[in-house]
């Protein structure tokens, strides 16, 4: 087993992690180790801070964004610290290392109003129609991740108390309260996907042959409808999440409440939705304010 493998078999049964996130991970290193071979670095023991800086002027002269960059050393640290626990490396090659700073970009959000707008949108009739319409609104309505809403099983809704149990980054466990509304657009649903298969599967959301949905059907489902209602450059079920988050934290919802809501496991990942309130109470203040 090499080092790498080592390290992802490390990563999937100790620290527990999402296929999506190993996968990430696999992506980095492999495209690191490949940058090294073509420069003669041999063996992992033979990197250094020169070599790990070489690589961060090639990705950036690719064209890679300084997120991007500072993602790919992280998975890069979290590999070194390994190999140092396991005395294959005696020092680390990454402590000196510091990425490309990147500016804090807000996220983009669908204002209120627009939002209201989709309930007049037309999702078309029969199956795809009435799940359409249920995978934008619960996106909406419970600021899932996709792979959340994606993994979602018909089992996950409680009916008795209106809640939904979905299992985030890490298997971390977490409620979500679901609307009458939600609820009602839910039955709409099982009826109708009850009424086109025979076999059915535990999974909640299906393609229109009966199987789990993707990711790409779901980004597609979510861009097609807001592009209705929205101008946005940007129109993805991520989006839906920030909507959300942003809309509750207008209405007056603590910001602890939403980061429970979130999933999110620490509060400075929730706060940048603060950027996005305060630039609004300030307009409203500007604009009502008599001496502003």
């Amino acid at each position: 087993m090499s080092y790498k493998e080592s390290f992802l078999s490390y990563l999937q049964f100790e620290k527990r992690y999402s296929v999506h996130t190993i996968l990430s991970y696999d992506c980095d290193l492999t495209q690191f180790f490949d940058f090294m071979s073509k420069n003669e670095v041999a063996e992992v023991k033979d990197v250094d801070f020169k070599s790990v800086r070489k690589w961060i002027v090639f990705l950036m002269n690719e064209g890679n964004s300084s997120r991007t960059v500072n993602r790919k050393l992280s998975s890069l640290k979290s590999f070194f610290k390994f190999l140092l626990r396991e005395s294959v490396v005696d020092t680390n090659p990454m402590d000196r290392v510091v990425g490309p700073r990147q500016g804090k970009k807000l996220p983009g959000f669908v204002a209120e109003h627009a939002m209201q707008l989709l309930r007049e949108v037309e999702f078309g009739e029969g199956f795809e129609g009435v799940r359409d319409r249920l995978v934008v609104e619960m996106f909406y309505q419970t600021g899932m991740r996709l792979s959340e809403l994606m993994n979602l099983k018909i089992t996950s809704f409680d009916r008795g108390t209106s809640l939904v149990k979905v299992l985030g980054k890490r298997n971390k466990e977490r409620i979500i309260p679901v609307s009458k509304g939600l609820e009602k657009l839910l039955d709409e649903y099982l009826e109708e996907r009850n009424r086109t298969f025979e076999e059915r599967s535990d999974f909640l959301f299906v393609t229109k042959k009966g199987v789990p949905v993707y990711e790409k059907l779901l980004y597609r489902i979510v861009t097609k409808h807001l592009s209705k209602i929205t101008t946005l450059a940007k129109r993805s079920p991520h989006v839906l999440r920030h909507t959300f988050a942003t809309h509750l934290l207008n209405n007056g919802a603590e910001l602890n409440a939403v980061k429970e809501l979130l999933g999110h496991s620490n509060l400075s990942a929730t706060q940048i939705y603060t950027h996005t309130t305060f630039e609004r109470l300030n307009k409203v203040y500007k604009q009502a304010h008599p001496r502003a």
